[in-house]
């Protein structure tokens, strides 16, 4: 008679189930008995401590230096006495005229106040001048027109004499060439407010520069009063090729 068993009962089907718990709960237990230390006796003697020397220890103590307080301020001045005057003393008093006027008194009209005002003249163009201005050497000159044509050949042959007239070559430049001057004579004779207008820059430099070695002049009049006279010249000169 052959024995049977209940299938139920096989714990075959199981096995591997309850190999793999065993074999973890062997490695937790290989892992925690490697992790684990031991330490001896000697190694865990750390000593007593001492608070009887950190108790001793001296604070420094910080002095602060504080300032003085500043002194009091002065006692205020003393009233001053016045003098008590009875009742009994006269005063003198001081009477203020009123500077109005009453109605009684006459009121003088005042004619309006007429101011000349000074008449303030423009510079003047040298050929419509009344009073031409002198360079010096033509006082002497008779009339207007005279010393108009006395001062303008004056101020060519000084041109003439103290131009630069070799300027043009180095220039590169060729032909006939003009630079037109002007300048104005002030009121006191002096030489102001030059300009100039040319083919070269340096030509320009060249005629202010000789405009500027005209002498002091007497100055033009137009009604009888000093005034700026405006002259123009033209500088011509030709450059020799």
């Amino acid at each position: 008679m052959e024995p049977k068993k209940n299938p139920k009962a096989d714990l075959s089907r199981r096995s591997v189930i309850f190999f793999q718990i065993g074999l973890v709960v062997i490695l937790a237990l290989v892992y925690f008995a490697i992790e684990h230390k031991t330490y001896e006796k000697e190694d865990l003697d750390l000593g007593q401590v001492q608070m009887d020397d950190q108790l001793e220890e001296e604070v420094p103590i910080t002095e602060l230096n504080t300032p003085p307080p500043p002194p009091p301020p002065p006692p205020p001045p003393a009233p001053e006495i016045l003098d008590v005057v009875e009742d009994d003393v006269e005063v003198e008093e001081t009477v203020i005229e009123s500077t109005e006027t009453s109605q009684e008194e006459e009121i003088v009209e005042v004619e309006d106040v007429q101011f000349e005002e000074e008449e303030v003249i423009e510079d003047v163009p040298f050929a419509v001048i009344e009073n031409v201005p002198i360079y010096p050497g033509c006082e002497n000159e008779k009339g207007n027109d005279a010393k108009k044509k006395c001062m303008s050949e004056a101020i060519t042959k000084l041109v003439n004499r103290k131009f630069n007239t070799e300027l043009g070559s180095e220039l590169g430049l060729s032909g006939v060439n003009r630079i037109y001057v002007r300048f104005k004579i002030d009121s006191k004779g002096n030489i102001v407010d030059i300009g100039s207008r040319g083919p070269h820059p340096r030509l320009e430099q060249e005629a202010e520069r000789v405009i500027k070695l005209l002498p002091k002049m007497t100055p033009g009049k137009q009604r009888g009063k000093p005034v700026g006279v405006l002259y123009s010249l033209p500088i011509v000169f030709q450059v020799q090729d």
